[in-house]
């Protein structure tokens, strides 16, 4: 007895006695990059499981994708019944939708089509006749819903695309959680979550491009934060864009769902500190659209956002609006 009681002891203390290690896993998703970093005391590695949940987003929400849940819904005019990771995205769209009066909304995809900046992007001039035509297919309160059954009218489309990355990068950070990792960082295409610390016992942290068309390598990041049990997202219009080669005009991928019209204003990019990145995702998105002063007025009505606004004053000179609760997070 003696012997199994002193076999399980050290046992015990083998295992308790584990060296934490970082695995990190790279490469290239949804149009984009990802980085994920988590430390474990276990010799283990989820890299085929995100590869799982990255190719089980795109076949949910994805428009590359000709036989996802979406592509069906805008497709068929008809009910279509989708999976949870579709509605939960839709549901919190919705609500944004309802939230910023129509200032976010989920149905923007003819308008973005329009615009050349869907997938295909086929581009070309485009008249006010058109916009007011297409803006008759806008709309978040056409989208139905009867349980896991969805239906938009025909010729309308559903663009997940100012919030699907932020809540890919819930899914794999809730998926690590569920695997006992209590540290770890989680980046899609730029959308950023961590938890815990680092290997060095220090909170994540985490550059953000200063906006501008192309990195400076030696002077790159418009500042540094430290990012606790967060998520980041960050917007802006000075990367994705076209410009018309007949009138030399410079088109912002961000369209206003209520103008039919790229968003103008002086607004060059948000960075929004949210409690997850779906959020953080799609109120970046929403502060590029509503601009600098109703942005300014949005983050002071919400305790649980922050942001990190850039803008253009009337000399052109960048200029920068930081809440206070942003700022407490900034290394410099």
């Amino acid at each position: 007895m003696r012997k199994t009681t002193l076999f399980v002891l050290l046992t015990l203390l083998s295992c308790s006695s584990k060296t934490p290690q970082l695995v990190e896993n790279t490469g290239n998703a949804q149009g984009s990059t990802y980085q994920i970093k988590y430390i474990t005391t276990e010799n283990v590695d989820y890299s085929n499981e995100f590869e799982e949940i990255f190719e089980d987003i795109d076949n949910s929400m994805s428009t590359w994708v000709p036989k996802s849940l979406i592509s069906q819904v805008n497709e068929t005019g008809d009910w279509v019944e989708v999976d949870e990771y579709f509605l939960e995205v839709l549901k919190r769209s919705l609500e944004i939708a309802e939230e910023s009066n129509g200032d976010f909304d989920p149905t923007v995809g003819p308008l973005v089509q329009l615009w050349g900046f869907w997938f295909d992007e086929i581009r070309g001039q485009v008249t006010d006749e058109q916009v007011n035509n297409t803006l008759n297919l806008i709309g978040y309160n056409k989208v139905e819903l009867d349980g896991n059954r969805v239906r938009i009218p025909e010729n309308s489309t559903i663009d997940f695309n100012a919030i699907a990355q932020g809540y890919t990068v819930d899914v794999l950070a809730e998926f690590l959680e569920e695997k006992g990792i209590s540290s770890y960082m989680v980046e899609v295409g730029g959308e950023i979550r961590t938890r815990g610390e680092n290997l060095k016992n220090e909170t994540w942290v985490i550059g953000v491009d200063k906006p501008q068309e192309n990195i400076d390598v030696a002077d790159r990041f418009q500042f540094i934060l430290k990012l606790e049990n967060a998520a980041l997202a960050t917007s802006g219009n000075y990367r994705k864009f076209w410009v018309d080669e007949q009138t030399g005009l410079k088109y912002s991928h961000t369209i206003n769902p209520k103008t039919g019209y790229p968003a103008k204003n002086n607004l060059l990019s948000a960075s929004i500190i949210a409690p997850t990145a779906m959020d953080a995702d799609a109120y970046a998105t929403l502060c590029m659209v509503i601009g600098l002063e109703e942005c300014k007025n949005f983050l002071e009505s919400k305790n649980e956002l922050e942001g990190y606004l850039i803008y253009a004053d009337e000399g052109g000179n960048w200029q920068e609006h930081i809440t206070d609760g942003f700022q407490s997070f900034i290394l410099e």
